[in-house]
Parts: C-alpha cells; structure tokens; sequence
C-alpha cells in the first residue's frame, strides 16, 4: 500500500479554499454598503443643493379703497357771503369748487340762476341748510373741512341764523313803538332791527337810512327769512311769505304783517 504524503513540496503556496456562498455574500454586502453609502450621500447632496421653489407667492390684493367724498380743488378763502347777484373771484372759486362736486358751469364770476341752483344742490347732498347762500357751513364743507352728517353750528353761526333772527324779532311783537329805542321797554323800526340782530356778531348802521345803504341788495325772490326789509324812512326783518316784523309808527308797536308797496331787500349776512 502506498503510503500518502502530507507533506506539499517545497515552496508550493497554499491557496486558501473560500465558500462560494460566503464570498458572494461578502461581495455583495459590499456592494449593498456601497450602494448604501454612495446613495446616502448622492441623496444628501441632492437634499442640500435641492433648489428652491421658483413659484413666487402671490401678491396679496390690496382692499379697494373707498372713494372719498369729493373736495373742491381749490379752496374757498374769501370770507364773504355769496348769493345770488355777488359777481368777482370769489365767486369764480365757488363755480370751480361745484364743477369738482359735479355741477357744470361756466367759470365766469357771476352768481347766477345756474350757480344757485348749483348751490342749493349742492347744500342738499351735503346735508346743509339749502337756502342758496355760501356762507361759513357751505364754504367749509366745500372746502373738506365741515362735517355734514349730525354736525352742530358754532354758537355764532347758529345765532345768526335765519331762525334766530325772525324769532327774536317775533319776541318783541308788541313792544310799545318808541322812538331811537332798541329795547323791550320801547323801539323804533330800526331799532327793532338793531334787537333782532343781537348776538349775531353782526354790526348794522342804526338808522333806516344807513340801512338802507349798507349791506348787499337782493331780490324779493332771493330774499331769506332774517334779511332786511326797507323804504324810505322805515326798516322791517323780513318774515318769509311776504311778510315782514316792524315797529310799526302808524300801530305804535311792533307788529307782524303783509309787505306792501315797493320796498327793497338787504342783505347783511
């Protein structure tokens, strides 16, 4: 019988033998770690250079404004009272001042039927007295500094109203007529003007002949409750509906009646 040598020659490497098994699962563990490592850090990068969003968000929309009630452009600096028959400037700013509210009228300086019943129009969506006069409330609402909704008078303002007036002539009816008297206790004609104004702020000529030649002269038609009635030698508050309230010389009181013959109307306010 032979014998078996154990011995390898001499110098003969010796090649390990490794389980197929084991080594395919060492090849590919590696290749599952690599995959593993490579992709998590492909998938990183990714995550950190991920650009972002070109979508811009969406502008908000701004709310629509409320249109705002209208100012006249140009202000109505004149202190002066205008009506009907008042000619210059002024009245030029208050035609300017109603065409910015809407009305449509020629600039031309005179204070016409057309800027009247521009005015009362006006004073009507304003809120207003609508007695066709542009004084202190009318001005200033024109001019986007007055109020128009529940908005109370100044003192003065309200005191030198038409009311005001007709009913503190209307306080004195029966006064006993007294000549160069102002008071209760006795008046004349102008003097019962004089009492009536009281108050207003208002500063009248004393006599019926200086008030006959002050003021501004206006119709019977444009005449407001409050104005002043005149003849020659005589002076009454004019009542509205064609009457008037004197100190009547011929009754020897004050009295409220019917205008007669062909007074003319002054206007102080």
């Amino acid at each position: 019988m032979a014998t078996h040598n154990t011995h390898r020659a001499a110098g003969r490497a010796v090649t390990p033998i490794v389980s197929a098994n084991r080594a395919a699962r060492g090849v590919a563990g590696t290749a599952a770690l690599g995959t593993v490592l490579v992709g998590s850090a492909i998938a990183g990068t990714a995550a950190q250079a991920a650009p972002a969003s070109t979508t811009a968000p969406a502008a908000p929309v701004a709310a629509e404004a409320a249109p705002a009630t209208p100012v006249a452009s140009v202000a109505l600096s004149s202190t002066e009272k205008l009506r009907f028959g008042s000619r210059g400037d002024a009245v030029r700013d208050l035609q300017e001042a109603l065409n910015d509210n809407g009305a449509s009228l020629s600039v031309d300086g005179v204070f016409g039927p057309k800027t009247l019943s521009a005015v009362k129009s006006y004073q009507g969506s304003a809120g207003l007295a609508v007695d066709g006069v542009v004084g202190p409330n009318t001005r200033g609402a024109l001019n986007g500094g007055v109020s128009t909704s529940g908005a109370s008078a100044s003192s003065s303002s309200s005191s030198s109203s038409s009311s005001s007036i007709v009913d503190r002539a209307r306080s004195a009816k029966g006064t006993p007529y007294s000549w160069g008297g102002s008071s209760l206790s006795g008046m004349d004609c102008s003097g019962l003007v004089k009492y009536a104004y009281e108050g207003t702020g208002i500063s009248l000529p004393r006599t019926s002949s200086g008030l006959a030649a002050g003021g501004t002269r206006i119709s019977q038609s444009e005449a407001q409750p409050g104005d002043i009635v005149v003849w020659p030698g005589h002076a009454a508050i004019y009542a509205g509906n064609n009457t008037i309230i004197d100190a009547s010389g011929s009754k020897q009181k004050v009295v409220e009646r019917q205008i007669w013959g062909n007074p003319t109307f002054r206007s102080y306010r």
